[in-house]
C-alpha cells in the first residue's frame, strides 16, 4: 500500500485527494519505480483543479514529472537501483502519473538522472525547466546569439519563464523579462534579467506588425502576448512558443513571417524523442546554476500538493513547485 494523489469523476462530481493505493492497481509497464520527488506544472494545476480538459481517463493519478529509483525492471536498459527522470508521455493525462510513492513506467520513456543533479534538483527543474531548455536549443538551432540583441521571456516568474531567464542570462544573452508581478523585479534580476517590462505591454490586442524589438522570444503565454511578441520580433528573429497561460488562441497575421522572416518554433516537451530529451538534460547540467535553481524552489509534501495546485492556478506561485514524495 502506498499514497498517491488521485483524481476522480462521477455523477456526484469531481474530486481530488491523497488516497491509499495498491501496487496491483498500477498500469502495465516494464519498470516499477519509487518516486522520490515530483513537481507541479501548469498542466498538473489544470488537472488537479479540474479547470482544463487534461485528464482523459478516470480515475487518474496526477503528475507528469517524477524522479527516483528503479525498484524492478524487465527493460534491458534499466535495472534495480538506477536513478531516472521522467517527463511527459501522457502521464497524469491518459496514464497514471507520478504524484505517487510508486509508479509503473515504460523504460523507453525514462532519462538517466544526470550525475550533476540529485532527484530533488531534477524535479525542481521538471518539465518546466526541460521545456525552457528545449526553447533555448531552438533559438540556438536557428542562429540566435547573444550578440543579436535582446531576448524577451514572457510569463517570466513562472516555472518555464524563471528557468529560461536563468539559462539565457548564464549564456550571455540580454534578457527582458515580462511579468505582471512588479514586486518580483529583484527576483528576476537575480536570475539574470537585464530589464523588466509589464506584461500589459503585450497582453492586449495589437497591430499585426510593430516596432522591431526582440532578437528572439521565449513565450509561455500564448494568445495576444504571443501575437504581439511575433509582431515585435526583429528581421530574421525566432519565437519559441511553449505555453498557453493567457489562452490557446493566436490572434495574429502572417506579416511577421513573410515580411520579416520571423521563425515561429513550436516546442513540444510531451512526446519529444529520447535523444532530444537527453540533450536538454545534459545542457541543463552545464548551463543552469544550482544556486539560481534553489532560489526558485517552493517545496511542499505530497499532502499539500492539492492546495498548492490551487495557488498555482490563482497566480500565487513563482518559480518551481517541488513536491517531496
Amino acid at each position: 500500500m502506498f499514497k498517491s494523489l488521485q483524481l476522480s469523476r462521477s455523477e456526484s462530481g469531481f474530486s481530488a485527494g491523497i488516497v491509499d493505493t495498491e501496487e496491483s492497481q498500477l498500469p502495465e509497464g516494464d519498470v516499477l519505480a519509487q518516486v522520490e520527488y515530483s513537481s507541479l506544472n501548469y498542466k498538473d494545476g489544470l488537472a488537479i483543479t479540474n479547470t482544463g480538459p487534461v485528464v482523459r481517463a478516470w480515475p487518474m493519478v496526477a503528475g507528469i514529472d517524477g524522479a527516483g529509483t528503479v525498484l524492478e525492471s524487465t527493460h534491458a536498459g534499466w535495472q534495480a537501483g538506477d536513478k531516472f527522470v521522467h517527463n511527459g508521455w501522457g502521464m497524469g493525462e491518459a496514464r497514471w502519473g507520478l504524484l505517487s510513492e510508486r509508479a509503473r513506467l515504460q523504460g523507453d520513456w525514462l532519462v538517466r538522472l544526470p550525475a550533476a543533479f540529485t532527484a530533488r534538483q531534477a524535479m525542481a527543474i521538471g518539465t518546466a525547466g526541460y521545456t525552457a531548455m528545449l526553447c533555448v536549443l531552438a533559438l540556438e538551432k536557428n542562429g540566435v546569439t547573444p550578440a543579436g540583441g535582446e531576448v524577451l521571456v514572457t510569463g517570466a516568474t513562472g516555472g518555464v519563464g524563471s528557468i529560461a531567464v536563468a539559462l539565457l542570462g548564464k549564456l550571455g544573452y540580454s534578457v527582458v523579462a515580462a511579468t505582471g508581478k512588479a514586486d518580483e523585479a529583484a527576483y528576476l534580476q537575480q536570475l539574470g534579467a537585464a530589464r523588466i517590462i509589464d506584461r500589459a505591454e503585450l497582453s492586449a490586442p495589437g497591430k499585426p506588425l510593430q516596432k522591431e524589438r526582440w532578437a528572439a522570444v521565449v513565450d509561455a503565454v500564448g494568445s495576444h502576448t504571443l501575437a504581439n511578441a511575433c509582431a515585435q520580433t526583429r528581421y530574421g528573429g525566432v519565437v519559441a512558443a511553449c505555453g498557453l497561460a493567457q489562452g490557446v488562441d493566436f490572434p495574429a497575421t502572417v506579416m511577421p513571417f513573410i515580411l520579416r522572416g520571423v521563425t515561429l518554433a513550436g516546442i513540444d516537451s510531451v512526446l519529444a524523442p529520447l535523444h532530444k530529451r537527453q540533450q536538454a538534460w545534459d545542457r541543463l547540467a552545464v548551463d543552469l546554476e544550482p544556486a539560481k535553481l534553489e532560489s526558485m524552489i517552493d517545496e511542499v509534501p505530497l499532502a499539500q500538493a492539492i492546495e498548492k495546485a490551487k495557488a498555482l492556478m490563482a497566480g500565487r506561485v513563482r518559480g518551481r513547485v517541488l513536491v517531496k514524495i
